[in-house]
């Protein structure tokens, strides 16, 4: 029931509900395999034991694939299909190797179809539901008959505890749906946001080069066709264009400033907000009031990079971002748990990348790792 579209593994908070979905889930495994088994403690046969405890063991393991793969978005469809085909195969060898066991005495097979019931809803829609449900009581009534057990036993078995696992099972994965979803519309909403914002800067600079080109275009024409004729005239109009291409390009720039100034603020609170929303604890310092935005710049670019590593190469309970003015020096400090051998040192890419852009402005990086904290000290120069 959960959408297939990818979901990122390093979302903390989504992947702390995943396991306590598939924890919960996992209880009606546990009952599917301990209730069957009781079956096999009252069964004399030893073979019959051997062969219901096979059964019992193979609906487990099918019905454990079939729920991981009901909670796990990024799992390819067709594993999702090998995982429900394996359950029904599972589940209609289970009927000649559990039924027998304690045949008359425990409804051992009625367990099993009361678990298959359970599943019904994680495997097909509702009309394919209801006819799941009425094929396995069928299966339940006719084992019962077989056996020489109580069909009302066994149907009570089947259908009661049945429908109950299957509103469970169907309530705790249409609620993780609702989760994967919401998650999925955040990020959506931020693409959205980046495109229109991506938009509103094409639409600037077309409104600030449309006019200016145009005019241009026809200077340039009109000073080649007079140049033949009129040559001073042509020459005015060819400093007419360039006079005009240079005012062109200082609009460009002066709108290009205008996208690149950035508030160290809000890239702060935006990161801030990533981390917790991810099960980071995060703490911030606000930046001085008075940093030059060249440095600001510079810092908002670094602290992008740095929200990136703490998600993608630890494992992180906390992050804690300091920034403090020193003189003629800006100093921002990013500290987080949760680093391991695997994550980023001075070597990766992505710090070597913060490493050359601080040192273009004749700023330094270090790193530090102590234990499972990791630590990047930025300095960059903030001149008065």
């Amino acid at each position: 029931m959960a959408s297939e579209t990818v979901i990122p593994r390093a979302d903390r908070r989504l992947h702390r509900a995943r396991q306590a979905t598939l924890l919960s889930l996992a209880t009606g495994v546990w009952a599917s395999v301990l209730l069957p088994a009781i079956g096999l403690t009252r069964e004399p046969d030893r073979s019959r034991v051997v062969l219901g405890a096979v059964g019992i063991l193979a609906f487990a393991v099918a019905q454990t694939a079939v729920l991981y793969a009901a909670v796990t978005p990024w799992l390819a469809q067709r594993w999702r299909r090998r995982a429900q085909l394996g359950l029904i195969v599972v589940a209609a060898l289970t009927v000649p190797l559990v039924a027998p066991v304690a045949a008359g005495v425990w409804p051992t097979w009625a367990w099993i179809g009361a678990a298959l019931v359970g599943m019904a809803p994680l495997l097909v829609r509702l009309p394919g539901a209801l006819a799941v449900t009425a094929s396995t009581l069928l299966v339940s009534a006719a084992v019962a008959w077989w056996t020489g057990g109580s069909v009302g036993r066994n149907l009570a078995v089947t259908g009661g505890i049945g429908v109950g696992v299957a509103a469970v099972n169907w309530f705790q994965v249409w609620f993780w749906s609702l989760l994967v979803e919401a998650r999925q519309g955040q990020a959506a909403q931020a693409r959205l946001a980046a495109a229109e914002e991506r938009l509103r800067f094409a639409r600037d600079v077309h409104d600030v080069l449309g006019h200016h080109l145009t005019v241009i275009a026809l200077k340039a024409e009109l000073a080649a066709r007079l140049a033949p004729v009129d040559p001073v005239r042509a020459g005015r109009e060819a400093a007419e264009a360039q006079r005009l291409a240079a005012s062109a390009l200082a609009e460009v720039r002066e709108t290009v400033h205008g996208y690149r100034a950035v508030d160290l603020g809000e890239q702060l609170a935006a990161v801030a907000g990533v981390l917790r929303s991810c099960g980071v604890r995060c703490t911030v310092q606000q930046p001085p009031v008075d940093l030059p935005q060249s440095a600001a710049a510079e810092l908002a670019a670094v602290l992008r990079e740095a929200g990136t590593n703490v998600l993608r190469h630890s494992q992180a309970q906390w992050c804690r971002i300091d920034i403090d003015r020193e003189d003629s020096v800006v100093r921002m400090t990013v500290a987080n748990d949760g680093a391991d051998d695997r994550g980023p040192d001075e070597h990766s890419h992505g710090l070597r990348g913060i490493a050359d852009r601080i040192a273009a402005v004749g700023g330094e990086l270090r790193v530090h790792r102590e234990d499972a904290v990791f630590t990047l000290d930025i300095t960059v120069p903030a001149p008065s």
